[in-house]
Formats: structure tokens, sequence, C-alpha cells
């Protein structure tokens, strides 16, 4: 039973919601108290054990690279100044033996397109994909919950969460044909339909676990909606033939490609951060009662 060790990251969006912030700043870019988006997606999939992380990427994202490089002149300097604190993070944003990779998407043809992109780094391996727009806090990192339920079922698992029948237009929607506490065995995926067309109310969120035989059902997907291809309608192809598990992660979303849900997962890490969570405290209460 061989281990996961790569990781899709699909990072070559516009960006256009946090305009005019991402016009020359990738989005994955924003930090969120003192690290970036992307930062905390490659945490959480090093901490569930990955070692190869594949960035899909652009010309305009050159930033997310010089990122997780060296920065010998800034080490140099923070080694000088005595700043030795602030020279173990920025030497270990990326642990030794983790590597990346980073590949070109020539076309803004979307998610779908994006993972396959990545066909001949994986062959005929399975992978993980996180896209960091969806920042989950939790215990146990989201994608180990998943690479766990992986080791047993050996099939494709998808992150998924309750929503409200008004929030289905948003997010791809799986149906079920067995539910056992928070695993489903998937019967159908539908890419944003309306509240009336829903299966049910559990939303695919950026989390996934995909097996090599996705590759061939994305070559064949045409453009669907918003003129992208899209992973949900090769997911919905391929789940003819095999057999998939949605699993209701134990965790808080944060829909970081929202500035409403930026600014929660803002607030919600500058509470816990250890050199603001006192003082943002404070100010939140006093806040509070001027709005009061």
């Amino acid at each position: 039973m061989k281990k996961i060790t790569k990781a899709i990251f699909p990072v070559a969006g516009l960006g256009t919601r946090f305009l005019p912030a991402t016009k020359a700043s990738p989005k994955e870019m924003l930090p969120i108290v003192d690290k970036p988006l992307i930062q905390y997606a490659v945490e959480e999939a090093i901490a569930a054990g990955i070692t190869e992380l594949i960035f899909i990427t652009s010309s305009s994202k050159r930033a997310i690279e010089d990122h997780f490089d060296s920065n010998y002149e800034l080490e140099a300097k923070l080694a000088e100044t005595g700043k030795k604190d602030l020279l173990a993070i920025v030497k270990n944003i990326l642990p030794k033996g983790v590597s990346c990779v980073y590949l070109r998407q020539s076309d803004t043809l979307g998610l779908g397109h994006a993972v396959l992109c990545a066909r001949p780094l994986v062959n005929e391996e399975a992978f993980a994909v996180l896209l960091a727009d969806d920042l989950i806090d939790s215990t146990i990192p989201c994608l180990k919950q998943m690479l766990d339920i992986y080791q047993d079922k050996q099939n494709t698992i998808i992150a998924v969460q309750p929503i409200t029948p008004e929030e289905s237009e948003q997010y791809g929607i799986i149906g079920y044909k067995t539910r056992e506490g928070r695993l489903s065995q998937i019967n159908t995926i539908v890419e944003k339909p309306t509240h009336k067309q829903a299966p049910s109310n559990l939303a695919v969120v950026g989390r996934y676990i995909l097996t090599s035989t996705i590759f061939p059902y994305l070559s064949r997907t045409p453009i669907g909606k918003n003129g992208e291809i899209q992973l949900t309608d090769a997911i919905a192809r391929q789940l003819n033939d095999e057999v998939m598990h949605a699993w209701e992660f134990e965790g808080i979303r944060y829909d970081c490609g929202s500035k409403f849900g930026y600014l929660k997962a803002t607030i919600a890490h500058a509470l816990k951060h250890p050199e603001t969570k006192n003082l943002f405290t404070h100010y939140l209460k006093s806040l509070n009662d001027k709005l009061d």
C-alpha cells in the first residue's frame, strides 16, 4: 500500500475578488496575521505527511516561488543582527525533505485543467489537491483526516461540509448512497446546482484525495460552467466506474476567496496568535462596547 506523498496546489487564478490588492501580488500571498494563505495550506499538507509539493502557477505568481525559496541576503542580515528567532522562522518555511515543483498553466481553464497539468508528475499515484482559498483550522489537519480514511478505503476521498440550501449554487454538491457518521459513499456530484436540484446539503470544499484514474476523465471533459474544465464534471464521470467517499471533516473552514471569509479568518487567527491575542481581544471588547 503506497503512501501518498504528492499534493497539487492550483494557484494560477487571477484573484479578481480582491482587486486591486491582487493586481501585482498573488491572492495566495495575502497574509493571515503573519503568514500567507498558501503557507497555511502547505503546512497542512506537510503535517499530513506530504513531501512533494506541485504548484500549478502562472507568470504573475513568482512571489509564491520566492516565498518557498531561500533568501540568502535576508538570512545573512538576520544572522548578522542576532535575530535568531526570525532567522529560524524564515529558514523553516519549507522543512528539509520537502521539495517544490512549479508548472505553468498555459490557459485559464479552471481547476480541472490545473489538475490535468500535473499529470506528468503524478504518473500512476494517488495524490492530494489543496485549494489555498479554503483555510481549515482543525486539531487534526483536514488532509490528515482524509488520508487516514484513504488508507482504509483506497479510493477517492472528497472533503465536504453542510451548507444552507441558499448556498448550493456556490459549490459542488454531493449526493450519497450510504452515510455512517461523517463518512458518506457518494452516488452523485453536481457543480453549482440550484437548491431545488441539489442532491444533499453537503458541499465540496478545497481538499481532495484523487486516484490517477481521474486523468483520462479530465482529458475528455468538455468546457463547462464559467468556460472552465470543471473537476466536478470529471469526478461525476469517474463515479460511474469507481467507488468514492466524502468526508465531513472536523474543523472550521474559512472561505478566504471572499472578503468576508478572509476577514473572519484574520480575526480568528489574531485571537490565537501569541503576539496578538491579548491586545486584540482587548481591542475587540472595546470595539464591542462602542458598537453597543
